[in-house]
Formats: structure tokens, sequence, C-alpha cells
């Protein structure tokens, strides 16, 4: 009689297990289907898999996300507290990401209010940008369109939201992919020390900018934050910054993956780019679907705040919960052949960016620039195929993230 296969340990739900990194529903079916919620012992988290689960977690507004307060054996999250100093207020080094009310409510809602309003009237923006990548592509009979295309269209697009001036969108461009190897936990001594040069170099820039606009105001994101505390928010211009900080370096990242995984998603299956092209009115639903079928977060996480029960599991005040995004959103129990790709799927409410108090700010941004780089692409270059379809995709190893390395297309 063999002896069933050991739970994942939380690193094993990441790229670094290259099990999961060529599909991770092979580890996470199994997963769900056999314990939906369990503890691992080398995080110290809860590791929940069910939609159910998950959907109730991300949703109750009385959990907890900082990190300082999850239990001592909660390691993961006690690894992100390492730097931090009890002398200097809370909200100067950390982010809404993973700061509980008051302080989250306080700083969120007045950069929710200005990015929103932004975002309503961006589109012939996002048009302007992804038009300028795809006229750096003509005349190219094959291209990696990560680079040429995937990329740059976020960067450009917060970019223009924040006021950046064209001559600096290079330097822009280069600090915004340092710093995302913040998100990396398993990063080099090398990666963090160019991480940490286009951390400073940016915030170097976010400081002198709002100053800059505090004397003369810009149509632009910072303008509108000063704006706003001139007017009487809450906020200083620590928070602030921080805050800018961390809506460029999230933003970017998965952004920039949700339109390559589109793409490979619609090459792929030709039968449902058909689909789009037929009709360029389901790209709402379509992005959904690619959101909900291989969306770029895998995990988020929460900290009880009381003594709870998840899927019969007692949780006890304090203890951690890491909750796979990534197998929720193809649960059999709410998605009807859930691993199939179904552009027009009526669809069940995925939660690919989170929920509650602490969804995605960005969500609204991400689906703009992803809606109109899908249809404007295939518009231009109507006959586009992957250069190598049937190699496994090069997929970054980014913990907790799925995106590509590269996406060689022939035009």
């Amino acid at each position: 009689m063999t002896s069933p296969q050991p739970l994942p340990s939380m690193i094993d739900l990441t790229p670094l297990n290259e099990t999961y990194r060529a599909d991770p529903h092979l580890v996470l079916d199994d997963l769900r289907a056999r314990c939906p919620v369990h503890r691992d012992p080398v995080s110290g988290n809860f590791v929940i898999s069910r939609y159910g689960d998950v959907r109730a977690i991300v949703s109750d507004r009385e959990l907890w996300r900082d990190p300082l307060r999850a239990e001592p054996a909660a390691l993961f999250q006690r690894q992100q507290t390492q730097n931090y100093d009890p002398s200097l207020p809370r909200t100067s080094q950390a982010s809404i990401l993973t700061l509980d009310d008051p302080d989250h409510a306080r700083i969120r809602q007045p950069l929710a209010q200005a990015l929103y309003a932004r975002v309503a009237r961006f589109r012939p923006e996002v048009e302007r940008i992804v038009g300028e990548a795809l006229d750096g592509m003509a005349g190219a009979a094959s291209l990696d369109l990560m680079a040429r295309f995937c990329v740059p269209i976020p960067i450009d697009a917060i970019a223009s939201i924040l006021g950046v001036d064209h001559d600096r969108l290079a330097e822009f461009r280069d600090w915004s992919e340092g710093s995302i190897q913040g998100l990396n936990p398993f990063r080099t001594p090398e990666q963090t020390a160019v991480m940490e040069t286009a951390s400073a170099a940016l915030s170097d820039y976010f400081t002198k900018t709002i100053a800059a606009r505090r004397r003369a105001p810009r149509d632009d994101l910072i303008s509108d934050m000063v704006g706003l505390q001139a007017a009487g928010a809450d906020l200083s211009d620590d928070e602030l910054r921080i805050n800018l900080t961390a809506l460029l370096i999230g933003g970017n990242l998965t952004t920039t993956d949700l339109i390559g995984n589109a793409v490979r998603l619609l090459l792929l299956n030709p039968a449902e780019l058909a689909k789009l092209k037929a009709d360029r009115k389901i790209i709402n639903g379509l992005v959904e679907e690619v959101l909900r079928y291989e969306p770029p977060v895998d995990i988020t996480g929460r900290i009880a705040s009381s003594d709870m029960e998840v899927g019969g599991c007692p949780v006890k005040a304090g203890q951690a919960m890491t909750v796979s995004l990534r197998a929720a959103n193809r649960d059999p129990e709410v998605y009807e052949d859930p691993h199939r790709f179904d552009v027009t799927r009526k669809h069940k409410p995925h939660v690919a960016f989170g929920g509650g108090a602490h969804i995605c700010i960005g969500a609204p941004l991400a689906r703009l620039e992803a809606q109109v780089a899908l249809v404007m692409l295939f518009d231009r270059f109507p006959n586009l195929k992957l250069a190598h379809p049937d190699e496994t995709p090069a997929w970054r190893r980014l913990p907790f993230f799925r995106g590509m390395e590269r996406l060689e297309v022939l035009t």
C-alpha cells in the first residue's frame, strides 16, 4: 500500500517547483480535492484553495492584513517585517496593501477617488499609448511581444497618469522594472541591489515631483493628490510617496502579465479569438475570462482578527491564512468545465483581484489597458501567431505571479 503524497508547502506553490511552474493546476487541483484547508508548517500559514472559502475570506472586512499582527509562527508574514522600525510611523513603512483600518481607509479613499476619476476619462490616452507600441512593431516579421508590447504599455500608462515628463520616461521605465524585485521574497543579493537602487531613485523622484506639483500643479494624478491634501485630506507626503510607488510596481507587473497571458490564450485557442474578431463587444467578458483562467497573481492573505472556522477547520486569532486565488478560480464546484478557456462564459465573479476592502485598487486601470490593447493588437495584426506554439512558455520564476519572460510571435 502506497503512502499518500505529502501536501505541498508554500514554496511548492511557486515557480520554484518545476511542476507548478509548468502547470499550477496539476498541484492545485489535487490540493483542493484532498485538503482545501491545511496548515503549512514551512510558512506557518493555513493554505486555502476552495472558492467558497477564498471568497468569504477576501470579502471579510474584519480580518487583518498587516503582517505585524500575525503570530510568531507565521514565518511568511514575519519575513515581511524584518526591516520594520518601531520608531517610525507604520504608514511611512507600509502601503495600503498591508495596512489595516483606520489608516487603510484614510489613505485609500482619496487615492482611489483621484485615480478612478482619471481612469474614467483615460481611454483615449491608452489608445494613443497602444497605438505607438503597435507602430513600433510595424515591419517586423517576428518579435518578442512581451518586450515590445506587453511590458511598455502599463509602464507608459501609469507614467502618463502620474505626469512623468517624456524626457524622463526611459529612466522611469528602468526604475519601475528594478523595483519589481520588491515583490520577490526569494530575490538574490544582486536583485536586491538593483531593487534598492531603483527604489531610492523612485523615492527621490516622487519627493521632488510632489514638491514641484505643490508649487505648480499640472493635469496629473500627483497634482490631484496634492490638491486633495490642500483641501484637507489627512495624507502625508510620506504616505503619498509610498502608495504611489506601490501603485506603480503592482500595477505594471500584473497588467503586463494580464495582457501577455491573454494574447497567448487567444493564439492557442483560435475559435475563441474568432469570437473576438467577429464581435469586439465581447472584449469585457473576454478579459474577465482571462483573469479567471490565467490570473497574474497567485495568492493573497489575511490574518484572523478573532477565533474563527474555515471549511470546518479552527483558526485562532493571529494565525495567518494564504488563499490561492488561482485554485479558487478553477474550482469545479463553481465553474462548469473550469479548465476550458471560454471567452463567452456566463460569468460568476472570479477572485483574481481579491475582494472586500483590499480589492485591487488598480483593477479598473488594468481592465481598461487589457481591453484596449487586445482589440487594437488583433485589429492591426489579424494574422498574428505564436512562433513556437508547441513549446512550453518561458514562465517567469517570480514567486506568486504568473507571467512569461518572452512571447515570440510571427506577425
